[in-house]
């Protein structure tokens, strides 16, 4: 058996020490082989002229020819040779050589070796979701007795009995996908990382990706300029002039770093650019084929699962240790299986159906578990269709909503341009390895953990909110619904509104004619998001909307923020294909750009009388947008009410200007002549939709659009940056600030540590989100951030938002639990972001009272509710508290990948026993708080209990939730990052 091995760049594998289940790194030189999936050096897209020669799927080296990659690498010193041969070495005793196999091409030849699992001859393979022979194939082709044992390999195989207790396994995503906001912090961090290496005397080169990282520039675009024909360029000209600093920043990461590839603005959202082009399926690395796999710092990075990629959101501080090439330590999950019957009815969505999903899988209960979809109805949905539900999984709380590879998922990969070759070794792998599903075929019965099914014919249009993706709510009941709001109490469905001020209108001039608002006025109907804008048919089923309400004479109301950010260029071009788009323009949704826009918040400011008659009138404002998240001051600060709908029900609610209509029975408006129009005079039906996509959506857009992302844009390709290794870092920069992690870091772990008579910070009830804790959008004109830039020469109008300043720790902490809309039990009942200083009964913002605990050497802790860290896998909500100080959280529960992100930063993460939470214990947040643990991090166990008592008497017990071993040997370290320099520097 032959096996090529060669070498690029430092990387780590690491030591197994079995009497702990520590996985240790060593340094070592590796490359792509059964072992590590790991790239040689590739570089910015727009500038690598060896990109646009190779293959789509290469990064700018071809990856089916050794010779090229050799070519390369160039001079091997004799230490990289002497690994070399280490790595050949360890090759070669991996425990399963025996079913390393050839895959043959049809007509001669090969296309490959592959670790084939059905020469396993288990049984119990057959039986398992598709979704853990990915975890499974991954562990035998990296199963080193280092970073992963036979042993692994044999909790997954036997995953029907080993998933129940709670097994920990290694795994080894194929690649990394970033967007910018998470980007930047994370190559700040391995900037960082450089220099702490340097100081520490190691060599910092050994901080590189050593598995291909793509990062998309997608979250910045926002709407200043809506309704024109040329907001396009607009919104890309002050996204430039707003983030020229960022974006050099990660041109030069593209160049210092190997093995990243940066796309550029203006060229889509990272999970569309991800499903139609950077998706590979299967991976062919120097001849060796294997699923891919992705991990990324979006929790959306779950829609790649519709192309049957396994692929989920962690934290950036985990995707930063998994590009160094530590394995992730993950709780082997169950798997839910959700049986699809039947069909959708005629004029129902694939957004309906994903609300559908979404509230029957929250009601479940599936966090931390795998949803897989299977059943004869997933012949009648579409691959976008598919990657619509994989996408929202965050929101239905799984860590993946996975779709097997089959005819339909082939289908698409020819329609989005991947060669037939291409698709033909995909199609030949998975058959081969068992992980093709052919409906043609009987179906052998997988095992799963629990079951669910859905009729597709029971779904019914629908929309979700006013506060939370999960609150779905019928078209029918829409306007009974929102009455119920105004009158309940605030909370996630309510907004207390007197009743003798719940008809109030309110009259404004704009713009040289009478405007008026009233509860539940849409404001913002924006068409935008992932979810949807990577689906032909809810676009264009969008686009025939607007046709049909032009043709009656109807237009939306110019005070109605109206705009279209498509997910790819290929939206674009199919919508001027059906001659859509200029419809769309008449009303009012004109392309803004490309990019996440109104679903992160980037939704730009509201004309000035539309904002002012809002707030001088305090009026719930509504906003309707095709996205999936829809959290309180997410959206925009002046919309209290916001709801996620599909792209024509975006259009039609905003022709209706309100969300206070029942659509079955009132008018949506009245043509010039005074006839009522209704909701069904200009909803398409299946047919009228199917027809358009069938005529407008071809290959060549698909090919045509990737072409011409590699060539970057005028404004990117003019950025200067340096070509140093080591960031020489702008102490005047309020974008990119060096970060403290390290200052005072020594090669010695600081050890476990509790908490000793630490206040409490802020006091939580239930569902704060990662918005809360790190908010994405605009910075407050009286906030500490807003102080700090003010204090710095920067213009209120300069601000940008605090996604666009993630690089900037100083600027990040103080927008720590800055959101305008938080609500903190010490503040009885009043929102915003301050709490009480306890000793003195000051009430002041939030990181002015954490400094001064800070500066008085006080620990302090936060109280929470249930699903504590929900919303966006954000960083800087574990980051932020730790620059703040904060030592533990104690929560009902924790949304999984926030969990992750505290232990990460050093942060204890606490649940509360069943039943029992801050309230129930009698607790105000006014207690000192200490927490018992062991002084040695060898001394917890994971999931053990501990005891936490305050000053006025009260003990009770929490689980603390270090979920592995792994994870208290960073608690061990001080957190990740410090944990993987030290052990790089060791080797």
């Amino acid at each position: 058996m032959h096996i090529s091995i060669t070498t690029t760049s430092p990387t780590s594998s690491a030591l197994f020490i079995a009497s702990s289940g520590v996985r240790l790194s060593s340094s070592i030189l590796s490359k792509s082989s059964p072992i590590s999936s790991s790239s040689s050096s590739f570089r910015s897209i727009s500038t690598s002229p060896a990109f646009r020669s190779v293959s789509r799927w290469s990064h700018g080296v071809d990856w089916r020819s050794s010779t090229v990659l050799r070519a390369q690498i160039g001079n091997v010193t004799p230490v990289v040779q002497q690994f070399q041969r280490k790595i050949a070495s360890m090759a070669s005793e991996n425990p399963f050589k025996g079913i390393f196999t050839t895959l043959p091409r049809p007509g001669g030849g090969e296309f490959g070796k592959f670790y084939s699992l059905p020469a396993l001859n288990d049984p119990r393979i057959d039986k398992l979701p598709y979704s853990i022979r990915i975890l499974l194939e991954s562990a035998i082709r990296n199963c080193d007795n280092f970073q992963v044992t036979p042993n692994d390999v044999e909790k997954i195989i036997d995953w029907e009995n080993t998933s129940p207790k709670q097994v920990e396994i290694p795994f080894k995503p194929a690649r990394v996908l970033l967007q910018d906001f998470t980007g930047v912090p994370a190559v700040v961090d391995l900037a960082c990382m450089r220099d702490a290496m340097n100081k520490l005397g190691g060599d910092s080169k050994k901080i590189n990706p050593l598995v291909p990282v793509d990062l998309v520039i997608d979250h910045s675009v926002q709407v200043d300029v809506a309704r024109s024909a040329n907001a396009v360029q607009a919104n890309m000209d002050l996204e430039f002039q707003r983030n020229n600093e960022r974006f050099a920043f990660l041109k030069w990461g593209s160049h210092a770093f190997d093995n990243m590839l940066v796309v550029p603005p203006g060229s889509g959202i990272v999970h569309q650019v991800n499903l139609e082009y950077l998706g590979r399926v299967v991976f062919n690395t120097d001849g060796i084929l294997y699923p891919d796999s992705v991990v990324g710092t979006d929790s959306h990075t779950t829609m790649i699962d519709g192309l049957g990629v396994a692929g989920w959101g962690v934290g950036g501080i985990e995707a930063e240790a998994t590009m160094l090439g530590q394995p992730m330590s993950m709780v082997l999950p169950g798997v839910v299986g959700f049986k699809l019957s039947g069909k959708l009815q005629n004029g129902v969505t694939a957004t309906d159906l994903v609300l559908t999903v979404t509230q029957m899988l929250r009601k479940h209960g599936v966090v931390g578990k795998f949803v897989e979809f299977f059943g004869e109805g997933m012949s009648e949905l579409s691959l976008a269709d598919r990657a619509t539900i994989a996408n929202m999984s965050p929101e239905y709380g799984a860590t993946m909503g996975f779709f097997p590879v089959d005819h339909v998922t082939l289908q698409y990969l020819k329609l989005t341009g991947r060669s037939d070759d291409t698709v033909a070794m995909i199609e030949a792998y998975l058959r081969a390895n068992k992980m093709f599903v052919d409906y043609s075929e009987p179906q052998q019965e997988k095992v799963y953990s629990s079951y669910l099914q859905l009729d597709l014919g029971e779904v019914e249009p629908c929309i979700s909110g006013p506060k939370r993706p999960h609150d779905r709510v019928p078209i029918k009941d829409m306007k009974a619904d929102w009455h119920s709001c105004l009158d309940n109490k605030v909370g996630f469905k309510g907004f207390a509104v007197p009743k003798e001020a719940q008809e109030k209108v309110v009259s404004f001039p704009f713009h040289g004619q009478t405007a008026e608002l009233k509860h539940g006025s849409v404001v913002i109907a924006a068409i935008t998001s992932c979810t949807n804008t990577s689906n032909p048919s809810v676009m264009l089923g969008a686009g025939l909307v607007a046709k049909k309400a032009c043709e009656l004479g109807l237009e939306v109301k110019p005070w109605v923020k109206t705009s279209l950010a498509p997910g790819s260029g290929v939206v674009t071009k199919y919508l001027l294909q059906s001659g859509l788009q200029k419809y769309l323009d008449q009303q009012g949704f004109n392309i803004v750009g490309y990019g996440c826009t109104t679903c992160i918040g980037n939704s730009g400011d509201l004309d000035e009388s539309v904002a002012s008659a809002i707030t001088d009138n305090d009026i719930v404002a509504a906003a309707v947008l095709s996205g999936n998240r829809n959290f309180e001051g997410r959206v925009h600060p002046l919309t209290r009410a916001n709801y996620l709908a599909s792209p024509p029900l975006v259009v039609a609610y905003a022709l209706a200007g309100t969300v206070d209509i029942d659509f079955e029975k009132e008018p949506i408006g009245t043509t010039k002549d005074g006839k009522s129009v209704y909701f069904k005079d200009v909803w398409p039906s299946t047919e009228e939709i199917a027809e358009v996509v069938q005529s407008s959506v071809l290959p060549d857009m698909f090919k045509s659009t990737y072409e011409a992302i590699t060539q970057g844009n005028p404004m990117w390709n003019k950025l200067s940056v340096p070509s140093s290794s080591l960031y020489s870092w702008d102490p005047n920069s309020t974008y990119i600030h060096e970060p403290p992690y390290f200052k005072d870091m020594t090669m010695d772990p600081p050890g476990s540590h509790g908490v000793k008579d630490a206040y409490c910070l802020l006091n939580f009830g239930d569902s704060i989100t990662t918005d809360h804790i790190s908010p994405a959008g605009s910075i407050h004109k009286d906030s500490p951030a807003a102080k700090y830039l003010l204090e710095r020469g920067v213009d209120r109008r300069d601000f940008n938002s605090y996604g666009s300043r993630r690089g900037n720790d100083e600027v990040m902490a103080r927008g720590t639990f800055a959101n305008i809309r938080i609500v903190n039990k010490l503040l009885n009942g009043e929102v915003g972001p301050k709490t009480i200083h306890i000793p003195t009964g000051e009430k002041l913002p939030v990181f002015d009272v954490a400094m001064r605990y800070k500066e008085a050497g006080l620990d302090t802790i936060v109280l929470a509710g249930a699903e504590y860290g929900s919303g966006s896998s954000r960083d800087w909500a574990a980051k932020g508290p730790m620059l703040q100080g904060v030592k533990a959280v104690i929560a009902k529960s924790f949304e999984r990948i926030h969990r992750s992100n505290l232990v990460g930063m050093g942060i204890i993460p606490l649940c509360f026993k069943a039943g029992e939470d801050a309230d129930t214990l009698g607790l105000t947040g006014h207690e000192r708080y200490t927490i018992d643990l062991p002084s040695k991090a060898s001394d917890i166990k994971p999931g053990q209990d501990v005891t936490v008592t305050t000053d006025n008497g009260k003990s009770f017990t929490c689980t603390v939730r270090f979920d592995t071993q792994v994870e208290l040997t960073y608690f061990d370290h001080g957190g990740i990052l410090p944990y993987v320099i030290r052990n790089l520097i060791k080797k």
